[in-house]
Formats: C-alpha cells, structure tokens, sequence
C-alpha cells in the first residue's frame, strides 16, 4: 500500500494536484471559450451576409437585417452554449481557475478570424496567443482545490461573513459613487468610469453564479436546494448584476475602443473576480505562497497576452488600409481616421461617439 501511495505521489502527481471536480470546471471552461470565441466569428460572418444582401443595413449604423440572418442565430447560439458552459464551470472549480481562462476565447477569436476572416494575424498577436497559452497553464497547474460544499446554506454563511460584507459594502458604495457622481460628468472621457462599475458588479455576480451553480449541482444530485430562499436569493442578485454589468459594459463599447476597453476589462474584471473568490471562499488558505505567487505570475501573463493581441489587431488593421486593397474594417476605419489625434495607431474613442458629440 506504501508502494502505491509512492507512485500516485511521485508519478501520478498532476492527477493528485487536480481533483475531478477541478479537471472538470477546467475542461467545460476550455469548451466554454472555444464556443464564445467561434460565436465571434460565425456572428460576425452573418452580419456582413446581412450586410451585403439588397437593401441590408449595417448593425454599426442601427440596422437590425442581421436579425433574418440564419448565420447570426447560430453564432448567437454558439454563445449561448459557451456561456452556459461557463456557468456550470463555476459549479466545479474555483474562480481563480475558471475567470482567468476566459482569455483563451480571445485566442480562438483572433485565429478563426485570421482563417476565416482573412483579418491579418500580427508576428506579435501570435506572442499574445502563446503569452495567453502559457499564463492559463500556469493558472491550472497551481489552481487551488474546489471546496467541498453540501448545502446552498454553507455558501449563504460564506457570504454573510464579515469579511465578504465589507467587501460588498465597499463595492456597491463605490458603484453608487461611480454611477450617480461620475458617469454623468465623466461617462463619456474617461473609459475607467464605464468599465469600474462593470468589473465591481461583475465581481459579486460571479460570487452569485457560482453559488448557484453549487445549487443547482447538488439538486441534480439529488439534494434539492430549490426549496432554500438562499438559493433564489442568489438567483435574483445574478439577475441584477449582469444587468448592471452588461448595460455599462455596452456603454463602454459604445463610446471607446473595443481594443482599449477589453484589456482594461479583463484586466479589472478578473483581478475583482480573484479577490472576492479569495475573500469568501479562502481560496489561498489551502495554498502556499509559492503556488499563489506563480498564479499571479501566471494572471500577468495572461494579461500581457491580452494587451499584445488587441495592441496589435490595431496594428495589422492600420498595415492593412495602407498595403492592401482590402475593404477597410470597422476598427482600421477608426484608426485611419483618427490616426492624427493618436499617434499609436489605436483611438481611445470609437468614431461612433465622435460623430454624437458634433
């Protein structure tokens, strides 16, 4: 028997250092961002069909013909798939794990476009692809184990725990600040404001998916957790904050960048999402400091990736408006035009919100 136990540690080690309910949050968190970044694509492959049919008018410009387009609805429920996936994800694994895997959808976007799309891939996007692949290798080596929940009322007391309260005090009390002090004065200069009230939301509303999707994992385990006021408790505070998130996150697509707004988002987003996961579930208490340090590492990593693959999107669109004779892309027709104002290529404001401010 000391033999056996030798060889599961020395050999079998990987096997040991994961559990099964981490392998599978971290397999459903992989198809979750192979489907969200393939939806990108056929979405955007059915609104250029949508586009190019007689008399169809562009989504940038208010049109909704890409609506009769069968294209879009399946990349519409490809993204369905993808974010349901991710949502049972948080039913098995930590987020530590399950958050910063999200990067990889933005890996599989940047491919399929590349083949699909014909959009040029930059010598540096590919750094940011392999940056990303490293950066979620090292978060899934060192991912702390799942804890082990049996009721809905164990995550409830998780959450009305002191330390998880202030944490929420402190957020909504500056969301509120945010909302009502700085977006009418700043909403529309400062991309910080937007996307502050999205990652803060989005931070307790991946505390709410998840202890739902513990509740609903236990109830189709046969221990019904539908019966406890927690459970709808959590259900309506997901409602609300994704919500909240998505119509600010809409507004900061709307007025900047995508190429400025997504690696700040991510970036705030899923450090939050780290820190409240560490603070009501004590995710580092079952870890040493070496293995919090490399995730860490490993989170700089992924965001390195992030920033090199929008960085240089802008990049290769710019190279494409004065090499090819391509038709000019949404986001190369937004650095050609504003390439004067910004001298690296890549415009804090989208040109939509330029023209609504003339």
């Amino acid at each position: 028997m000391d033999g056996d136990g030798g060889s599961a540690s020395g050999g079998g080690r990987w096997y040991t250092g994961m559990s099964s309910d981490n392998i599978k949050g971290l397999v459903l968190a992989i198809s979750s961002s192979l489907f969200i970044g393939a939806s990108f694509i056929i979405k955007k492959k059915g609104l250029k069909k949508a586009a190019s049919s007689s008399g169809g008018v562009r989504a940038g410009v208010g049109g909704y013909s890409y609506l009769y387009e069968p294209l879009w609805w399946v990349g519409m429920i490809t993204m369905v798939v993808g974010e349901v996936a991710n949502f049972v994800a948080y039913a098995f694994a930590p987020a530590i794990l399950v958050t910063p895997l999200g990067a990889l959808s933005i890996i599989i976007s940047a491919v399929l476009a590349h083949v699909m799309l014909r959009e040029k891939l930059h010598i540096f996007g590919v750094l940011g692809c392999v940056l990303c692949v490293v950066g979620s290798t090292t978060i899934v080596l060192h991912a702390p184990q799942e804890r082990q929940i049996e009721s809905v009322i164990e995550v409830w007391d998780l959450a009305t725990e002191p330390a998880f309260m202030c944490y929420v005090a402190v957020v909504l009390a500056i969301v509120a600040v945010l909302v009502f002090k700085f977006v009418p004065l700043y909403g529309q200069t400062h991309v910080m404001v937007y996307i502050g009230v999205c990652s803060l939301v989005g931070s307790i509303s991946v505390m709410s998916v998840k202890a739902l999707g513990i509740a609903l994992k236990l109830t189709f385990s046969g221990t019904n957790q539908l019966i406890y006021p927690q459970t709808w408790a959590f259900t309506m505070v997901v409602i609300s904050c994704i919500i909240t998130q998505m119509n600010y996150l809409n507004k900061a697509l709307d007025t900047f960048n995508t190429a400025v707004v997504s690696p700040i988002y991510y970036t705030m987003f899923t450090s939050l999402t780290i820190l409240a996961s560490v603070i009501m579930f004590k995710d580092w208490d079952r870890q040493n400091p070496t293995q919090i340090v490399t995730e860490m590492c490993g989170f700089v990593t992924i965001f390195s990736g992030t920033f090199l693959l929008h960085k240089t999107k802008d990049m290769a669109d710019g190279l494409s408006n004065s090499s090819s004779f391509r038709l000019p892309t949404i986001s190369s027709a937004r650095s050609f035009k504003q390439t004067d104002e910004y001298s690296e290529g890549v415009p804090l404001r989208s040109s939509d919100s330029f023209r609504s401010l003339h």
